[in-house]
């Protein structure tokens, strides 16, 4: 017996093997659009975590610079009196432009900086390094540091664990000098970048 051909009848449900429905091409277009959303995520938190690492390597620079300058100065004011309780600098030293009249570490003791300032008191990014401003041309833009915020703290610790800050009055051969460096932006908070915290002793004079 010869086997009768069938005709594929083009209106029959055979059509939907080389077509898509209507079901199908929505499932392929939420498909497209899911996986589009997971690279801009995926990009965007890449952009946002190289932002963050900027950021924390460019206040750690500023923290350890103020903190080179802070060791740099004297213990205290008064060698025959190391033992002082009201740390902060006088009226004198804090009416100077900057920091330029802090001759001794507790000088700095509740100094704040924003934005961020040089030893001459010029702004960080247009200053010169020596007193004086760049040009304009070569300052880097106002904005860039505009809610950072330098702050330094002075406390004596106790010498058996330098990790105890001492209650207010009380005196130890050893101080803690933390330096800070975050971000106080308006409806966001602060946040902080960077922190940097030493132990210096003090050493009596050899009479």
């Amino acid at each position: 017996m010869r086997e009768k051909s069938r005709k594929r009848n083009p209106t029959a449900s055979g059509r939907s093997e080389s077509s898509f429905t209507l079901l199908e091409a929505l499932v392929a277009i939420a498909l497209v659009a899911m996986c589009g959303a997971a690279v801009l995520w995926g990009l965007q938190s890449g952009v946002q975590n190289a932002q963050t690492a900027l950021e924390q390597t460019i206040a750690l620079g500023l923290a350890q610079q103020l903190m080179d300058e802070i060791l740099g100065a004297k213990y205290c004011e008064n060698l025959n009196n190391p033992y002082e309780t009201l740390l902060g600098p006088t009226g004198w030293e804090s009416s100077g432009q900057g920091r330029q009249r802090y001759n001794d570490i507790d000088d700095y003791h509740g100094w704040i900086g924003k934005p961020p300032v040089d030893w001459w008191g010029i702004r960080l990014g247009e200053d010169n390094g020596d007193g004086t401003s760049r040009h304009p041309a070569f300052r880097a833009p106002s904005s860039l540091l505009q809610n950072w915020q330098q702050e330094v703290e002075v406390y004596y610790v106790s010498p058996t664990d330098l990790r105890s800050r001492l209650p207010v009055g009380q005196v130890s051969d050893f101080r803690a000098v933390e330096v800070r460096i975050v971000e106080q932006t308006p409806g966001r908070g602060r946040r902080e970048l960077a922190k940097l915290r030493e132990i210096v002793a003090y050493v009596p004079p050899v009479r």
